[in-house]
């Protein structure tokens, strides 16, 4: 099927981009005048895609007129939506493919030209979304360890990966001296385990070591296991146009769409036009942080769409958020984020839109744009956009994208007034606008016991002081208030210290679930980095460590040059799994458990993780408290978490002077233009290279190239399916149903979604068996969600709806009965059929077709059968 003329209906709105006039686009603004100007930027895109694609038959000029008066259409009519490109992980690519796969086929059998059978649109496909793990390397060995000291011994690796103890220096300019020399690593000659499939990285040379064996033993497995399924993507990537598939070892599809598969302009026989996607996977929701409209769908929408035809949408409220004022300088990104989500999840934006614009929004990088907007899900939006502006253009020049195209881009967008900021462009009117204050937004750290006691950092002296007053409870310690003062002194490495009640003993950096933002990991060395420069330290007996939770945080903490600066103040990267989280924490010296013990001290463990039960970390330390990266490295310092960080000091400097938090602490600025410069691109080189060169065994892995897929009548994975088997030239006269029996009765509120879609029913199996021997012809229900109805047409089933204040019991029916229904020889939308049940009793249902689209779909047996037939 071919794709919608473009725009036909409104060629008129063609325009030459002034820079270029080779390319061309769509000047919708003319179209609506001050109508447009005041349209939010996400509708503007849902005008543009319906401008371009209006063909009069799945796109109406009236659904253009439509969206244009959103205004007052919002929550009323249902529009089509034709987005730029589709997106696929394996699971659902699988059967996808293989329906195209055999759609050859049948249009073969019909006569036609089955070369002529592409997917519509630009379809991308990720091959290794989900991963099976059959190797790994828990207990740790002796790897060298990438924050300082002598490189000896490594651990296990591939006979020809092996590599030399030492490397030589380079004269990188990160260097504070030779390789192995360990100056500024505190317990020189330790060792950590490399856990992830990522290398390991010298912090001062940035010389990667070989990957560990578990990373070739898993990958060599999934290659075997999983032969057939890659030979099909491999075929499916060959003989498909408009198909791309990602190979192996690459990463996951909402991280790909995010990091590579992104244009935000899309650029098709020089027409230029807005990037927007749809696909099967939640976190889809991620690009609308880069300025590019899409939203998660189910399998049958995103496979219609490749066929096609377009996501169909009610046309939604848009709630503008304005972000307002500057946030508190000791705030991180995951503040910021988790404050935004908290207060959207407040407000309420369940199936709405949220446009984000105001003077905050210049704030937000866009790592921390991408992951509110990935975080729709837990406020229940449909999709969280944030429009182009100058830090998105900035971010893309980061990223390698191509200077003339990036020129381009920029001048389209203003052209169209889809730039934000642009002094063209007026400011969009909104269902509802909500006002998040940044300023409002405080730094805050959970515990002392469990990681929904968010405390402000603020209050943290006098929270902890109650804490030791309460009853023993959530929170409570109960310790008198004549031994609250009370202190233990220890000798420690030839010097003396005093213990007391919240002093810190475990301090631990993680990067791992809710802490994986890489700012957060910067802000915490550029905090390391400013705290060695003026002289301040961590107490020796504090047990300290730094777990990243892969090896690319090791590579932006070594290409930033802060590794080391970590690492003076004893945080050492011990490896690369769960470890302090899960208790795993080295023992505490038995000088400072029998200071403890004697004292009976509410010691106190730090930590960027996300678990703090008491005694989790140590049965020893009764307090523990989740914290940001940088805090923690703060607490670990002040040595206590009973202070004021706005009124004491974490330390002096070596003339005297006091050294407060706010003295080292660094600004969202500073952390934004390292993360950009240091973490962004790298990150995007490196993966634009392994998806362009893929691996080894992707490369050299054999399948056919042939016009059809030569299908394995022994598989027991990919079979052709048979229900084209059947098919006709022409769709036959719609068939009466009779005596039908009723498969499932079911109450109110269930939805395909309780079905799971990775369930399976074995061939073997009577239930099998039965549904293979009767077709399930109609569906009667009260009403329906839109999705689900569209579900049911897509394969050919009719949708009735009981008359208004009717249902099943109304009527008197058990489900036992045998139903007939005939057809009229021209239906309409909304028409009203007559059914008959086996005990003689007869009652009018809607047929709940809601235009000719739909009628077409059901007349031809379903969508697949259709676009089949057009191909023929």
């Amino acid at each position: 099927m071919d794709a919608p003329s473009a725009g036909y209906a409104f060629e008129y709105l063609i325009e030459t981009l002034n820079d270029n006039s080779s390319k061309k686009f769509f000047n919708v603004p003319k179209l609506g005048g001050t109508k447009y100007d005041v349209l939010p930027y996400s509708i503007r895109v849902l005008l543009e895609a319906a401008v371009r694609n209006c063909d009069g038959f799945l796109m109406k000029k009236e659904d253009v007129m439509n969206i244009l008066d959103w205004k007052t259409k919002q929550n009323i009519v249902e529009v089509p939506f034709f987005p730029a490109r589709v997106l696929l992980q394996d699971f659902t690519g699988i059967p996808a493919m293989v329906d195209f796969a055999a759609m050859r086929e049948a249009v073969k059998t019909l006569g036609g030209d089955p070369k002529k059978v592409h997917p519509a649109c630009p379809t991308d496909l990720t091959v290794d979304h989900s991963l099976q793990i059959d190797f790994s390397k828990c207990a740790i060995q002796n790897a060298p360890n990438p924050g300082g000291g002598d490189l000896q011994k490594i651990g296990k690796l591939s006979p020809l990966k092996m590599q030399p103890k030492k490397l030589p220096c380079r004269g990188q300019t990160t260097c504070r001296g030779s390789c192995d020399s360990g100056e500024l690593g505190r317990n020189s000659g330790t060792f950590s385990s490399q856990i992830e499939n990522t290398p390991i990285l010298c912090p001062f040379h940035l010389q990667p070591v070989p990957e560990p064996e578990t990373v070739f033993k898993n990958q060599e497995v999934e290659f075997g296991r999983n032969r057939e399924r890659l030979q099909f993507f491999k075929w499916s990537s060959r003989v498909f146009k408009n198909v791309a598939v990602i190979p192996p070892g690459t990463g996951m599809a909402h991280q790909v769409n995010l990091e590579y598969l992104s244009r935000v302009v899309f650029e098709e026989k020089d027409l230029l036009f807005p990037d927007s996607v749809v696909g099967t996977d939640s976190h889809i929701t991620m690009v609308n942080g880069l300025g590019i409209l899409g939203w998660g769908v189910g399998g049958i929408e995103t496979e219609a769409v490749m066929l096609g035809l377009p996501v169909s949408l009610t046309l939604p409220e848009v709630v503008g958020c304005e972000l307002t004022g500057s946030s508190n300088p000791f705030v991180t990104s995951i503040d910021v984020v988790l404050g935004i989500t908290k207060h959207l999840r407040q407000v309420g934006v369940a199936g709405k839109f949220v446009e984000f614009f105001g003077s905050g929004v210049s704030q937000l990088s866009i790592v921390d744009r991408t992951t509110i907007a990935n975080m729709c899900p837990e406020y229940g939006a449909i999709l969280s956009f944030f429009p182009v502006d100058n830090v998105t253009l900035k971010h893309l020049e980061h990223t390698g994208f191509d200077k003339a195209k990036l020129k381009s881009m920029e001048t389209y967008l203003k052209a169209v007034k889809l730039f934000q900021n642009d002094q063209n462009s007026s400011e969009p009117e909104y269902s509802q606008v909500i006002q998040i204050n940044l300023n409002s937004i405080v730094p805050s750290v959970s515990g002392p016991k469990r990681p929904q006691d968010r405390v402000a950092v603020t209050d943290m002296k006098s929270d902890f002081q109650a804490c030791l007053n309460e009853k023993v409870g959530f929170k409570g310690f109960q310790i008198a208030a004549e031994k609250q003062n009370d202190t233990v002194s220890i000798h420690y490495e030839g010097s003396e210290y005093k213990l007391s009640h919240g002093s810190v003993v475990i301090a631990a950096v993680i990067s791992c679930t809710n802490n994986c933002n890489p700012s957060v990991m910067l802000a915490a060395g550029l905090l390391a980095k400013k705290a060695v420069e003026a002289g301040l330290y961590v107490k020796p007996y504090i047990r300290t460590s730094l777990s990243p939770g892969s090896g690319m945080v090791t590579h932006y903490l070594s290409s930033s040059g802060v590794l080391p600066y970590l690492s003076k103040l004893g945080f050492e990267i011990v490896g690369y799994g769960c470890s302090t989280c899960v208790g795993n924490t080295a023992p505490l010296s038995e000088v400072v458990l029998n200071a403890v013990k004697q004292g009976d001290l509410v010691t106190c463990g730090v930590l960027s993780g996300n678990k703090n039960f008491e005694g989790r970390l140590c049965d020893c330390v009764r307090a523990n408290y989740l914290a940001s990266p940088p805090l923690v490295v703060a607490y670990a310092i002040a040595g206590t978490v009973n202070i004021d960080f706005q009124t004491e000091p974490l330390g002096t400097d070596p003339t005297g002077k006091n050294i407060y938090l706010h003295d080292i602490w660094p600004s969202r600025e500073e952390v934004h233009q390292v993360e950009e410069e240091h973490v962004i691109l790298s990150m995007f080189k490196a993966l634009k290279e392994k998806i362009e060169i893929g691996n080894k065994r992707w490369n050299f892995l054999e399948a056919p190239d042939s016009v059809l897929f030569p299908w394995d009548l022994k598989s027991t994975y990919i079979r052709c399916p048979s229900f084209f088997d059947k098919l006709t030239k022409e769709p036959v006269a719609l068939q009466p149903i009779e005596n039908a029996h009723v498969l499932l009765y079911l109450g109110d509120a269930v939805t395909t979604d309780h079905i799971s879609p990775a369930g399976s029913i074995a061939r073997s199996s009577a239930a099998a068996k039965y549904l293979t021997n009767r077709g399930v012809k109609a569906v009667l229900a009260e009403s329906y969600e839109k999705i689900h109805k569209d579900h049911l047409i897509g394969i050919g089933i009719v949708p009735l709806q009981f008359l208004p204040g009717e249902n099943a019991d109304s009527l008197g029916l058990s489900g036992r009965e045998t139903f007939s229904l005939t057809f009229p020889e021209e239906l309409s939308p909304g028409i009203t059929l007559n059914i008959k049940a086996s005990t003689g009793k007869v009652f009018s249902v809607i047929a709940s077709f809601e235009n000719d689209v739909e009628i077409t779909l059901y007349k031809h047996g379903g969508l697949l059968n259709f676009v089949a037939r057009k191909f023929s």
